[in-house]
């Protein structure tokens, strides 16, 4: 059976969810139910039935298959009643997160998330206690079972995450194994976001006669999001990145690259450059992929540099910003990507950078996805500049003169430009500003993108271009001078500039062809009365929100 409807309901109070469930949503803001969750959460309620939802990253799958899971679970019964299959260890913890707080109304119920990359000796001791759901990566939970740590004999309920991914993943052996363990009688609820012939073999030998439903994928490409793209060769692409990040320095969001080497590489030429960011990929332990994690959550890092298995299930709050270094492969995966801002309601940007080659990729892209594509220019170095001025002009208005400066310093100050003019002042102050930021013309790397067509390829110069250090010498990006600032450390070691407030502004000089690259929601008035311009940390640590809320859970 196949049901695609697109239109969601009001209210969750229509889905016939229990009273403590709609509780917990209430609590967490929540009110109006995505496509997905409309459609397959009264269908799930009914649980006599497997059930296959098909709907993009970002949509609110796990409240889909969350909130109904919890009201079928009998907190008497200390055995394992529901397993949640995740493809990675980030989406198993952020189900985990998200199941917890959906039952926090609901007594005796427990939960526990196991997954590689942790001690198992200690998730053998937590699976001693009753545990009602549990959620894991299929690689350990085969260990735990194997272990006999964990049975899954009394499991009524399969979910499967991110199905696709999983095949993806090289997961189809283990996704074998785990069914085989699992009783006939058990209802499977699987969800994915494309349904390749992988998945519709598990689907016609693991599941009996199950209802379909399928969210459109031209619903689900959020109108919220602004889609861009930045024509710069290769080996501009880092001071591209550069150059966004200065200009706007309230942007909070990921950064998506196809390898672990080129994700690697870029957040360290970023982390030189003094920018807040970090990388996540599949090499990293437990351990650093956690650190790197809560860093980003608290917003102690301005950009993730993730790959797209890595940033699987990802789900950070007020996310502003998704970079598509690379772009994707897969049309579905750039949804997935994209998906990662402008939810519950706000708006968000995804830009990416392309070569001349790549336009009619980004073309057929805004046919088949019916989302239209906006060419911006990369900042020029002058724009720079006057988003750096405006930011010290701020800072110098917010200072608090009279608590600091003696009232007869002032008179002397006031004798000593008695006969300046306002505008005279202005241009001096201006001037030495200028003279201390020590900056370079910088290249006009949008130009340089349209000529590539016409060039035969070159050999990558040593300096091409960008940032220099504080102190006059090039470094391998070169054009544009760094800003000065205070040292910080990073996670890995390395110094970056400490986080500070201000507003950025400034018009495009480039002539790359595209318009001018508008973010939204600049800062209004800086605190940092230090004068350096850095790329910063929100005050707040939140955006203010656009238009009403959905329940991306």
């Amino acid at each position: 059976m196949h049901a695609e409807v697109n239109t969601a309901l009001d209210s969750f109070d229509t889905l016939g969810l229990s009273a403590p469930i709609l509780k917990a949503i209430g609590q967490l803001g929540y009110d109006t139910p995505t496509d997905i969750q409309s459609q397959a959460i009264p269908h799930l309620l009914q649980g006599d039935q497997d059930f296959i939802g098909l709907a993009q990253t970002g949509t609110g799958k796990t409240a889909a298959f969350g909130l109904p899971l919890l009201d079928h679970l009998d907190a008497s019964d200390d055995s394992v009643q529901a397993l949640i299959l995740a493809p990675t260890r980030e989406l198993g913890q952020q189900i985990a997160e998200q199941i917890e707080l959906f039952a926090k109304n609901l007594k005796g119920i427990r939960s526990i998330a196991v997954y590689g990359g942790a001690n198992i000796s200690t998730q053998i001791t937590q699976l001693k206690r009753p545990r009602h759901v549990v959620i894991a990566t299929p690689g350990r939970l085969i260990d735990l079972v194997k272990r006999k740590a964990l049975k899954l004999d009394q499991i009524k309920y399969l979910v499967l995450d991110e199905a696709d991914e999983m095949l993806n993943m090289g997961f189809k052996d283990e996704l074998d194994t785990i069914l085989e363990f699992t009783p006939d009688s058990k209802k499977t609820w699987l969800f994915s976001a494309t349904m390749p012939r992988e998945i519709r073999r598990l689907v016609k030998q693991y599941m009996d006669s199950p209802f379909e439903v399928s969210v459109d994928p031209k619903t689900t490409v959020n109108a919220n999001i602004e889609h861009k793209y930045a024509i710069v060769k290769q080996s501009d692409k880092t001071e591209a990145m550069a150059r966004f990040l200065e200009l706007e320095p309230e942007l909070y969001g990921v950064v998506f690259c196809r390898t672990r080497r080129e994700t690697q590489a870029l957040a360290e030429d970023l982390l030189k450059m003094g920018f807040r960011a970090d990388a996540l990929h599949g090499e990293m332990t437990q351990q650093q992929r956690d650190r790197v994690m809560k860093r980003f959550k608290d917003r102690n890092l301005q950009v993730l540099v993730a790959t797209d298995v890595a940033a699987r299930g990802i789900d950070v709050n007020d996310l502003t910003h998704v970079f598509h270094h690379s772009l994707p492969t897969e049309q579905a995966y750039y949804t997935h990507r994209s998906g990662r801002t402008a939810r519950a309601g706000k708006k968000g940007i995804s830009l990416a950078f392309i070569s001349n080659r790549e336009k009619g990729y980004i073309s057929r892209m805004s046919r088949e996805m019916d989302i239209s594509f906006e060419p911006v220019e990369v900042p020029g170095s002058e724009e720079i500049v006057q988003a750096r001025l405006m930011k010290w002009a701020q800072v110098v208005l917010d200072q608090k003169a009279f608590d600091k400066v003696p009232f007869d310093l002032i008179v002397q100050m006031n004798l000593l430009f008695e006969e300046t003019s306002k505008d005279e002042l202005i241009a001096r102050l201006v001037a030495g500003e200028l003279e201390r930021l020590n900056v370079d013309s910088g290249r006009d790397i949008n130009q340089r993108a349209q000529q590539e067509s016409d060039r035969s390829p070159q050999r990558r110069r040593s300096s091409p271009g960008g940032y220099s250090r504080s102190n006059g010498s090039s470094s391998s990006r070169g054009g544009y001078k760094k800003p000065s600032g205070n040292s910080g450390s990073s996670s890995n070691g390395r110094k970056s500039r400490s986080a500070s407030s201000g507003s950025s502004g400034g018009s495009s000089s480039g002539s790359g062809g595209g318009k001018k690259y508008g973010g939204f929601g600049k800062s209004g008035r800086s605190s940092d009365s230090g004068g350096n311009f850095k790329p910063k940390k929100s005050n707040s640590g939140k955006r203010s929100g656009f238009g009403s809320s959905k329940f991306r859970g």
